[in-house]
């Protein structure tokens, strides 16, 4: 058996190729532009660390790990159905499942790596399948302005839901550089715009988008790991700022501070709290709940939702497990439930101006 329909058939298309560090293309087929701090002409990574994983690791996890069994489906209780806009200070989060989500707040929609596929896979016939239907049935969003996409990862891209997002000529896509490549040769519709860390483009309103570092890495195949960049992202308001984290490991915590100290804290801060298990192999890449919690203190956000767990089996620890593991962390720490909470899909966190 190939080496590719071994990583397939063990389930690896939920992670684009993850562990796979025997790569060996000396060209980058997404990306073309200048050497910085974080790219070397033909790879990005994160300054000063160094967390690719190799084959043998990769392997030791597939035939050694302890995935406990999830349950085939775990539905909702029902479907959002948002307004059409959410004008003024109030801010509206409808959570999808997974990592999509939809933010309304100044008028603007801006929806975060929309998933509505059935598999978080290259594959219609493998790879992790969802448990739960999307929080918001796709024909009930409302006119989206904005599409984020953090990264490259088939539970973050998905090229089928962008693709029945492109029929309106106003929704922008805006995302890390060289995912654009991605998009637009899969469509031509999508109308992908790329950016580095540290950019900060307008998207009406008084709403602009920063694109910010964080602790990861990206791939959709086995030979093209880190040759598009990865981001987190923080969404600028006049009522105030949201940072949203797709997918990052904790390291040393410094981009969290940088965050704080750069944008002056959050009202809220969007944070991922499953797909950790193993440590020994995830915990450069994803966090747990405690690291999330460590973060919503670090960062300075007055509250944090939850994101990244309960849809897609794409790591070992159990469905309920993250939210256990988050309420006891913020017990352990004097937090209240009610500043760093969990919804299931079709649930949304209503943000008030008081």
């Amino acid at each position: 058996m190939n080496r590719r329909r071994l990583l397939t058939l063990l389930g690896l298309p939920l992670l684009g190729g993850a562990g796979y560090a025997g790569y060996a293309s000396l060209r980058n087929p997404y990306y073309n532009g200048p050497v910085s701090d974080h790219f070397d002409g033909l790879r990005f990574h994160i300054p000063n660390i160094t967390s690719d994983k190799s084959t043998g690791d990769l392997l030791k996890w597939q035939f050694d790990r302890n995935r406990q069994k999830w349950p085939e489906r775990a539905p909702s209780a029902g479907q959002d159905k948002p307004p059409a806009r959410v004008d003024g200070a109030d801010l509206r989060v409808s959570y999808v499942g997974h990592a999509s989500l939809l933010i309304q707040t100044h008028g603007v929609n801006i929806l975060v790596d929309p998933v509505w596929s059935q598999r978080a896979s290259p594959f219609r016939f493998a790879g992790p399948k969802r448990v739960n239907d999307p929080g918001i049935a796709l024909t009930d969003l409302p006119p989206i302005d904005v599409v984020l996409i953090s990264h490259n990862h088939y539970d973050h891209l998905d090229l089928a839901t962008l693709s029945a997002l492109s029929g309106n000529p106003r929704t922008r896509f805006l995302t890390p550089l060289g995912n654009d490549v991605i998009m637009r040769g899969h469509d031509s519709a999508i109308r992908a715009e790329a950016f580095d860390w540290d950019a900060r483009v307008e998207v009406g309103r008084g709403v602009f988008v920063h694109f910010e570092p964080s602790y990861h890495w990206s791939a959709r195949g086995l030979f093209d790991r880190r040759m598009a960049l990865w981001s987190a992202f923080v969404i600028e308001t006049p009522s105030g700022n949201i940072y949203h984290i797709a997918d990052t490991g904790f390291a040393d915590g410094a981009i969290f501070q940088q965050a704080r100290d750069k944008h002056n804290g959050f009202r809220l801060a969007i944070l991922p709290i499953g797909a950790y298990e193993p440590r020994w192999f995830m915990r450069d890449h994803h966090i747990d709940p405690d690291e999330a919690v460590r973060i919503f203190q670090i960062c300075g956000a007055e509250r944090a939702l939850a994101h990244h767990w309960g849809t897609f089996q794409l790591t070992d620890e159990a469905i309920d497990e993250p939210p256990q593991r988050l309420t006891a962390a913020l017990q352990r720490e004097g937090i209240a439930a009610s500043l760093f909470q969990t919804k299931r899909p079709g649930e949304v966190l209503e943000l008030a101006v008081v």
